[in-house]
């Protein structure tokens, strides 16, 4: 028996948005990541991917790398169309709205 029982269509890109009652289960938001499970029976378990492995200190790294590039103190080792690319990167909202460019594979 379910606890919460909800319904989501899939675009024609391989798209689903996750019902609202099941994000709030999962305690997830925008950039969250979401492990997708398939069992045998052909049941498939999503749930919440904590991120345990990642280095706290390399997204710290990146976030005060970001701050330089964006207060337009270069690196001297990247070259500059790098840097700009990363700053055009860091400007960009991230969200759920848009198109996502190829395949995809679950």
């Amino acid at each position: 028996m379910s606890i919460i029982h909800e319904v989501a269509t899939m675009t024609a890109k391989g798209q689903i948005t996750l019902p609202k009652a099941i994000r709030h289960a999962l305690g997830i938001d925008v950039g969250a990541k979401v492990a997708f499970e398939l069992h045998d029976d052909g049941q498939v378990v999503v749930s919440r991917a904590d991120a345990e492995h990642e280095d706290p200190a390399i997204g710290a790294f990146l976030d005060l790398l970001a701050g330089d590039i964006r207060a337009g103190r270069h690196v001297r080792t990247i070259p500059d169309d790098l840097a700009q690319d990363m700053l055009e990167h860091a400007e960009r909202e991230s969200g759920s709205d848009g198109d996502i460019d190829g395949e995809v594979d679950l």
